[in-house]
């Protein structure tokens, strides 16, 4: 059963220079599918035109919590771009509290307009969250986020978050981070969370998963990822990489074949 990347960054300079032999590591790996995933709108021409090159890289639309000084979407302007038909999500949005200080209220509108704006169109969100759950959460019920549901990407907080996340009718997302060694609490809520609600990423180029901690990371390498999942659950890879690909296909439903 091949693998799918539910979140990479293909576009950016360091992976998109050499994208013709990233889709062939996919192919070598049984990675059928990577999902390109949008940081912010100046940036998103690149993100589609990855996607409409490629026929098995697909796209989302969306401005990151981390990018302070950028151009602000509107509930709108991301209901218009994600009509384009390789566009299969709204993010990544969410909450980041670990690098910015200040009054932060400006992350937490432009997260309410990203679900908004997925609850428009339809389209399941891609949710990123930094020392940031409670409100994150928080402004997930008051949105009505449980009507899109989603994933809260590249999980790193307790399985008390997963769990309420999984209650918003939300995925949990692991990516190279759960094949590191001081990763216990993580590791714990890859056992614990349920297969129907598990994706599996890169966040490449970042992360790369054990034994490739410290290079660049690429969508090749989730099966890594998978791999480790597997030893944890005393599961075979296959039973993840079915699980997670049909999972992939599900949760975003304008990538089905």
């Amino acid at each position: 059963m091949p693998f799918v990347d539910s979140h990479c960054h293909i576009n950016f300079p360091d992976l998109a220079n050499q994208a013709d032999l990233l889709l062939k590591q996919m192919a070598d790996n049984q990675v059928s599918h990577a999902l390109c995933v949008s940081v912010s709108l100046p940036e998103w021409p690149g993100v589609i035109e990855m996607a409409e090159r490629y026929p098995n890289i697909y796209a989302s639309v969306g401005v990151h919590p981390d990018y302070e000084d950028t151009p602000e979407p509107s509930v709108e302007q991301l209901i218009e771009l994600a009509q384009h038909p390789k566009v299969i999500a709204i993010g990544e949005t969410g909450l980041d509290y670990y690098r910015l200080t200040g009054d932060l209220e400006w992350q937490r509108e432009r997260f309410r307009t990203h679900i908004r704006a997925a609850k428009s169109c339809g389209k399941p969100l891609i949710i990123h969250t930094r020392a940031a759950a409670e409100d994150t959460l928080r402004i997930m019920r008051e949105e009505g986020a449980c009507e899109v549901g989603g994933v809260m990407h590249c999980f790193t907080e307790s399985w008390a978050v997963a769990e309420a996340a999984i209650a918003e009718n939300f995925h949990i997302s692991f990516s190279g981070i759960v094949t590191f060694k001081n990763a216990v609490e993580l590791k714990e809520v890859a056992r614990r969370t349920p297969l129907e609600r598990m994706l599996i990423e890169t966040d490449s180029p970042y992360l790369a998963p054990v034994p490739f901690r410290g290079k660049m990371n690429h969508p090749a390498l989730v099966k890594h990822v998978a791999e480790h999942i597997a030893d944890l659950r005393e599961t075979t890879v296959d039973a993840i990489a079915t699980a997670t690909t049909a999972n992939f296909f599900n949760l975003f439903r304008a990538a089905r074949p």
